[in-house]
């Protein structure tokens, strides 16, 4: 299973890394050591994480949604192209997330990134696109929303947090992820399987009533 081998991969180089900055510092995200030729960065800031409750978020989140969308993907391309699939998915979620702040940081010897948070969000996202009227909540706060419901306020919220710098978060690479998680997807099931995802997305959500768009957990 590739969800699983990339969370222990992940969670056994974050570990190591955390009392190792020798090793933190080889693969950090930093923009100037980017542009000077360290193209691996733009990769490898993935398998580090802040802190254990950082990994944690990050490596949950990712169970739930990659085995989903890993599955998906090997029912619907076959077992090997659906698993390369997948592992470009996550990849180019990493890579192409995180271009945004490279190209506003390149000059900036002091700025550091890290975490897979966009890559995660690549996969959610994807799942929003694949599952647009399944419900789906946060943490501790017992209201879910249908997934594009969750999905907008995500990116608004994101969009508001990045403005605003709020919490040192790179709140621009969960936006990048997740716009990539939704066209490499869409693109994907066009070109491999003739499936326009973009138009059933729109098509389940116009079935459903306005009633069935929020459920309450108490």
């Amino acid at each position: 299973m590739i969800t699983l081998a990339i969370i222990i991969v992940t969670v056994l180089i974050s570990y190591q890394a955390f009392n190792n900055y020798d090793l933190a510092d080889k693969l950090i995200f930093q923009p100037a050591s980017v542009r000077d030729g360290q193209w691996y960065r733009l990769i490898t800031y993935g398998v580090l994480h802040a802190d254990f409750t950082h990994l944690l978020f990050n490596m949950f989140t990712f169970y739930l949604f990659g085995s989903y969308i890993e599955n998906i993907f090997k029912l619907q391309f076959g077992q090997r192209p659906g698993a390369a699939a997948f592992i470009l998915l996550y990849i180019g979620g990493l890579f192409i997330s995180i271009l945004p702040t490279y190209f506003k940081q390149k000059d900036n010897y002091y700025y550091k990134g890290l975490g897979a948070s966009g890559a995660v969000s690549a996969i959610v996202f994807a799942y929003i696109l694949i599952n647009p009227m399944n419900f789906m909540g946060i943490l501790f706060i017992p209201i879910m929303l249908p997934a594009f419901l969750f999905g907008f306020i995500f990116v608004f919220i994101s969009m508001y947090l990045d403005k605003k710098e709020v919490g040192g978060i790179n709140h621009s690479a969960h936006i990048t992820g997740g716009l990539f998680g939704i066209i490499y997807t869409a693109a994907l099931f066009m070109v491999m399987s003739n499936v326009n995802l973009l138009l059933q997305f729109i098509f389940k959500i116009q079935i459903t009533s306005l009633g069935d768009l929020f459920h309450f957990g108490f």
